[in-house]
């Protein structure tokens, strides 16, 4: 599947359902927390490896878990 692009609400409504803040969030995609607020206000767009994490992120949200790299 080609890579999706997300709208500024659609990544803001992922890092909400996953539970996590900006700052956790961004620890979590490997990037600053002023590129998650920047996402989320929609000054810039994802990159194409960020953009797939966050396609498999809306299908499982709890992948984080599964994958040992943030507990809760």
């Amino acid at each position: 599947k080609p890579v999706p692009d997300f709208a500024a609400s659609e990544i803001k409504n992922i890092r909400n359902e996953l539970g996590m803040t900006q700052v956790l969030f961004a620890g979590f995609m490997g990037v600053s927390t002023k590129t998650v607020e920047a996402w989320e206000a929609g000054r810039n767009m994802p990159d194409g490896p960020a953009r797939r994490i966050l396609a498999m992120l809306k299908v499982d949200p709890q992948l984080p878990q599964k994958l040992n790299i943030v507990t809760k």
